[in-house]
């Protein structure tokens, strides 16, 4: 029987129907497509354009259009650029003949070089945390007119101080979340960035939101991803715990600006994110 891992990836490793022209699927929900769903099935589609002995080293996205997750999504991919040592890649992804996301994407060959990396934070480990699906679950449990209890579990996030979003105080914008794959992904480093590109959107927006009395759930608030950028520093796995740990230096304007950080268990910086989000206030 197939995890629900596998269920993901089935969406996430979009199909081929030419050499630059691939096609990919959404779930039925969330209503609009989830922005990291699109996030990884351009970067899948861009990598199997380039020799597999270059990975993806940086991506820069732009959320376009709100996706639906009844239409099918064309990804078209234009090889800009292959060097001796770098390739360039521009990834459109449509519906209905309109971009609803655009990314560039370039991918190095492995060369040694000069290295450092900045001090993982110093916080409890995933395992005596509870996790979203949890947390959730008990949500459902406690307030069944308001929550669904979750049926989907790709994916682990065990935030490591969860913010109560029934009654979300104004507090410092930086949180830190143990996040994983559940599940083998095997030794494809391509499936590994394919899934660390899907979670890489969960998190960001939110802690925009964290000095204001607001949450990703807030009525009053319309938020969305604007832009996204992603660098793979180092190599890792998945479907090991890795810690994000998140900020947000600024948020002026109806914008909402964030970073994050992913770590393995030995403090291995191994990619980092930015993120721009619409953090608009509904006046009515």
């Amino acid at each position: 029987m197939a995890s629900d891992l596998d269920k993901l990836f089935r969406y996430l490793e979009v199909e081929r129907i030419d050499k630059y022209l691939f096609i990919g699927d959404s779930p039925a929900k969330p209503e609009r497509i989830f922005g990291g769903q699109v996030l990884a099935q351009s970067l899948n589609a861009a990598s199997r354009t380039v020799d597999e002995e270059r990975p993806a080293h940086s991506m820069h996205a732009y959320f376009l259009r709100p996706g639906d997750p009844s239409k099918q999504i064309v990804f078209e991919v234009d090889p800009i650029r292959d060097g001796r040592s770098f390739n360039t890649r521009r990834v459109v992804a449509k519906q209905d003949g309109m971009a609803i996301f655009n990314t560039a994407i370039s991918f190095h060959r492995p060369e040694p070089g000069l290295s450092h990396q900045a001090e993982a934070p110093r916080v409890a480990g995933p395992e005596d945390l509870e996790s979203d699906y949890d947390y959730w679950t008990r949500l459902a449990r406690d307030h069944p007119d308001r929550f669904d209890a979750p049926s989907f579990r790709a994916i682990e996030r065990r935030p490591v101080q969860r913010r109560d979003i029934l009654d979300p105080q104004p507090r410092e914008a930086e949180q830190n979340v143990w996040v994983c794959g559940l599940g083998d992904l095997g030794d494809s480093l391509l499936r590994q960035q394919t899934l660390l590109a899907y979670i890489s959107d969960f998190g960001l927006l939110g802690t925009a939101l964290y000095p204001h009395p607001y949450a990703g759930l807030s009525g009053d608030i319309q938020g969305a991803s604007l832009d996204h950028a992603l660098w793979f520093h180092r190599p890792f796995r998945a479907d090991d715990y890795l810690l994000y740990s998140l900020d947000s230096p600024s948020a002026e304007g109806a914008r909402g600006f964030s970073r994050g950080s992913f770590y393995t268990r030995d403090g291995v910086l191994v990619a980092s994110t930015a993120q721009e989000s619409l953090l608009r206030v509904r006046e009515d």
